[in-house]
């Protein structure tokens, strides 16, 4: 039985962070009905395909790389009272995100046009994938370096703070693509005025970050420990942040030579699974966001030396997700068509009768996507990060991308079977997870 107190705290903090992930995939959402309305399949490709390869990035080395050791330990941290070594770590590691970051932005940046090339883009999508990554790259360096900030403030339990930071750069980010793309007030940019909408609003966000993360956070970052690296420190963030990162390089390697080979069948089949991709994304958030809630807490515990609170809190964390992620189960089961129409014109009949077969497949998964990220939250917080690798490189590389090669790319099944593999890959992959948690008790 689930205690109130327990359930109150759990909720406190994981509900900003999943407000957090709805609103931020609600303005990708937002940002792609507007690209998809303005310039229809081919459009929707070309932003796909540079987003999809800056994300890969973004979520390998910095998302759920190096700040999810800065979350982990700092929580560790502040569970343990030692305000000091929180400080060390949020500030070493935010250093050495950063040093990561400007390195991914300058390859980007340099090589948008070979990348794209690399992704399979060809002709006007490839003209347009390349000049719209290569201002895009600008705006992920802002979000790269406000990710690991918020890692810092999620780490002791702050989630309001990176919540209304999100909410103001959704906002700015929604208001900018309106006049940009479409020329409202400014005159028309087309595609590349969503990407001048990003690197503004992502350039304010950081700079609010900034400010409260060096005046007014509990956990400061401190000039004198960026400048004096501890290799202790340095040590054990890299202990949990290269498993992490290789962890999720691994899945998104393999959901990037994924794309490719969807990226193969045409724009019509690649387009209707971006779109489902995107929608499902509203579903996963809040999965992702009990998953990083776990994290914090399991840290927490685990510096107040008390796994029997840790156990608590991850078992809590996981039925709240379930339940959340099988309510939109529900919603994709009986309202596929209608959400895809909202993001394609009316006349681009395939793609939404594709599409909403795809997100019909997908509300089978979601169960299973809840157990596996809150499961692997809780070993991540806990400092064993090298179990969630496994087992994501066992699932990614022996389920789904011989799978997909042999019906996709060889075969030339329809891109339903994509989904029918992803539904088998994440069924595997949160049995295993499940099996690596409970060894840890």
């Amino acid at each position: 039985m689930l205690e109130k107190k327990m359930v109150s705290y759990v909720l406190n903090l994981s509900m900003p962070i999943i407000f957090e992930m709805l609103i931020s995939t609600f303005m990708i959402i937002f940002d792609t009905m507007m690209i998809g309305n303005f310039g229809g399949n081919k459009a929707v490709t070309a932003v796909g395909i540079s987003s999809e390869i800056i994300f890969t990035l973004i979520d390998i080395f910095i998302a759920v790389g190096i700040t999810v050791g800065i979350t982990a330990l700092v929580a560790q941290s502040m569970g343990a009272k030692d305000l000091i070594n929180a400080e060390k770590y949020a500030s070493e590691g935010v250093a050495i995100g950063s040093i990561i970051s400007i390195i991914i932005f300058v390859v980007v940046f340099t090589f948008s046009k070979e990348i794209a090339i690399i992704a399979g883009a060809k002709g006007d999508i490839l003209e347009t994938a390349a000049c719209f990554q290569k201002f895009f790259s600008i705006a992920m360096l802002f979000n790269m370096i406000s990710t690991q900030i918020k890692g810092v403030l999620r780490g002791y339990g702050n989630t309001f703070v990176p919540l209304k930071i999100c909410a103001l750069v959704s906002i700015i980010k929604i208001l900018l693509d309106w006049m940009l793309i479409f020329g409202h007030v400014f005159p028309r940019l087309c595609i590349i005025g969503a990407a001048y909408a990003s690197i503004i609003s992502e350039g304010v966000g950081m700079l609010f970050l900034f400010k409260y993360i060096f005046i007014n956070s509990k956990v400061k970052l401190r000039i004198k420990y960026i400048l004096n690296f501890d290799r202790e420190i340095i040590s054990r963030l890299l202990k949990i942040a290269i498993p992490s990162t290789m962890e999720d390089a691994v899945f998104n390697f393999s959901r990037l030579l994924c794309t490719f080979m969807i990226m193969s069948r045409g724009s019509v089949s690649f387009a209707a699974n971006q779109i489902a991709n995107t929608i499902e994304n509203v579903s996963i958030m809040p999965g992702v966001a009990f998953g990083m809630a776990t994290t914090t807490l399991v840290g927490i515990s685990v510096g107040e030396k008390s796994l029997k609170k840790a156990h608590k809190y991850t078992e809590t964390c996981a039925i709240w997700s379930i339940c959340i992620m099988s309510f939109f189960s529900f919603i994709f089961l009986f309202f596929s068509t209608i959400l895809v129409k909202f993001f394609i014109k009316e006349q681009e009949a395939e793609v939404i009768l594709l599409a909403a077969a795809c997100l019909f497949i997908g509300a089978l998964e979601q169960p299973f996507i809840a157990i596996s990220h809150c499961f692997a939250g809780a070993l991540k917080g806990a400092g064993k990060a090298k179990s969630p690798f496994v087992v994501s490189f066992l699932t990614s590389i022996f389920i789904r991308v011989p799978l997909i090669y042999y019906f996709i790319y060889i075969n030339k099944y329809p891109i339903t079977y994509v989904w029918w593999i992803t539904v088998f890959q994440w069924f595997v992959d949160g049995i295993l997870m499940y099996i690596c948690y409970k060894k840890m008790v």
